[in-house]
């Protein structure tokens, strides 16, 4: 089922196209924090975005760049801005339609089905978690931290990615090592060891300090 992302101050606005699209059946979301449009559009993997230019803390054009380092979603601009200056920044920053303030919401809907139609096969959608700005892509095992690129070994991207599945909780080493030995014909106490050490040093290179906690006796938490 396809889910769309609405990122609209006028709450008037985005709770009258929510309530629309809700009702030809697709998930619907609008942003509740407005400062963290990325964090919610990771979280929630929207299949479409809708996006207003005028928005309070960042504009609508530096949220399409944002969205644009991670994913190829489509995007449809929303502006009361309706000079060609505008609509030709929009399509050039990434967007995929341009509407017009004041709008049919009907004629809004059609647009929303039509470029679902035309965007999907689903090849280039990316899967991403994460977590205090830490973004790994699980789709080609990429991590990125403020747009700097940070590279993995095959074990240091097991181990984050469990973890990261399982935040707030405590793995244990005997799981860790399980993951690990899905790949490689034996894995130690003494692998794991150097494996998460390697991938605190390599975080800590990045300015990511007490990532991955130690539960002694226990195992290890991202909390």
């Amino acid at each position: 089922m396809y889910k769309i992302f609405i990122v609209e101050d006028d709450t008037v606005i985005a709770n009258s196209i929510k309530n629309n699209i809700e009702s030809w059946g697709f998930p619907c979301r609008a942003c509740d924090d407005l400062r963290n449009v990325l964090k919610e559009f990771i979280d929630f993997k929207p299949h479409l975005v809708i996006l207003d230019i005028m928005l309070p803390f960042f504009d609508g054009y530096y949220w399409c760049k944002e969205i644009r380092k991670l994913s190829d979603v489509p995007i449809i601009f929303l502006s009361s801005a309706s000079d060609n200056m505008n609509i030709i920044m929009a399509m050039n920053m990434g967007g995929d339609d341009f509407v017009i303030k004041p709008f049919d919401i009907n004629v809004l809907t059609a647009k929303i089905q039509a470029l679902l139609r035309r965007s999907y096969n689903y090849a280039s959608q990316k899967n991403l978690i994460e977590h205090e700005g830490l973004i790994l892509d699980t789709s080609n095992t990429t991590l990125s931290y403020n747009d700097k690129k940070i590279d993995l070994t095959k074990n240091e991207y097991r181990i984050l990615l469990t973890l990261l599945e399982n935040k707030g909780k405590i793995i244990s080493r005997d799981t860790l090592m399980q993951k690990l030995w899905e790949t490689d014909s034996f894995v130690d106490e003494n692998t794991l060891t150097v494996n998460v050490t390697r991938l605190r040093k390599k975080l800590c290179e990045y300015g990511i300090d007490n990532f991955i906690r130690t539960k002694k006796g226990l195992g290890y938490i991202i909390e």
